[in-house]
């Protein structure tokens, strides 16, 4: 019976984590969504869900923690605890970094539109799709796919630099523009930092499910 109520809390833990993750991925999306649109009702929305999601940061740590004290878990479910508390931290970190573009959004809901060289929205689209398979992966407990969220990472660091180097032309040529360009950069700048805290949750699924620790660029055939 202790072991079955063990794994019962295991489980809470994990639903606990994805109705987090759920709120963190929304975040993003409506943050570039209010950026897009320069709706300051979506704008509005995001600092709820920051909320939401701070209050569930606590609540997800406070249960890890004290599964490791009163049960004291070996192997898997112990990686799998460790994981939470990490993923846990990565999830509030994207809502950060919707916050961060909501900011800049706010900024610019009143400049007029322009148009840039950069997709801002082709960008955002891929990092949710990072988000969503990292934890998709936590649902299914599937390596395979959290690869697949390692693989995307170096295509959105490589969008990131391009949009660097696009916009820094675009403000030394056109100074009427370059507050709306320097907005537009930091928001590609937090989209790429949203992406490595997908990749991140991607690393620690992999440690969960085969305990290799793939942060510091292991070849995923070590990882099996």
């Amino acid at each position: 019976m202790p072991r079955i109520h063990f794994q019962l809390q295991l489980a809470e833990l994990k639903d606990k984590l994805l109705a987090m993750a759920s709120l963190a991925q929304l975040a993003l999306e409506t943050s570039v969504e209010s950026y897009l649109h320069r709706d300051e009702a979506l704008s509005r929305s995001v600092a709820e869900l920051e909320r939401e999601i701070n209050a569930a940061e606590r609540n997800v740590d406070e249960m890890a923690y004290e599964l490791l004290a009163k049960e004291q878990p070996m192997a898997i479910d112990l990686r799998f605890i460790l994981s939470v508390i990490k993923i846990n931290g990565d999830l509030e970190r994207i809502g950060d970094q919707a916050s961060n573009i909501v900011e800049r959004a706010q900024s610019m809901h009143e400049a007029p539109q322009i148009s840039l060289p950069v997709d801002i929205e082709d960008m955002g689209a891929k990092v949710g799709v990072m988000i969503r398979r990292a934890i998709q992966a936590l649902l299914e407990a599937d390596a395979k796919m959290a690869e697949t969220v390692l693989a995307m990472d170096d295509e959105v660091d490589a969008m990131n630099k391009a949009v660097q180097a696009e916009l820094m032309e675009v403000m030394q040529q056109h100074s009427l523009v370059s507050e709306q360009a320097l907005n537009a950069i930091i928001i590609s700048r937090n989209l790429e930092r949203a992406a490595d805290h997908a990749t991140n949750i991607a690393e620690d699924v992999i440690f969960w499910l085969r305990g290799s620790d793939v942060r510091h660029k292991m070849s995923l055939a070590q990882a099996d």
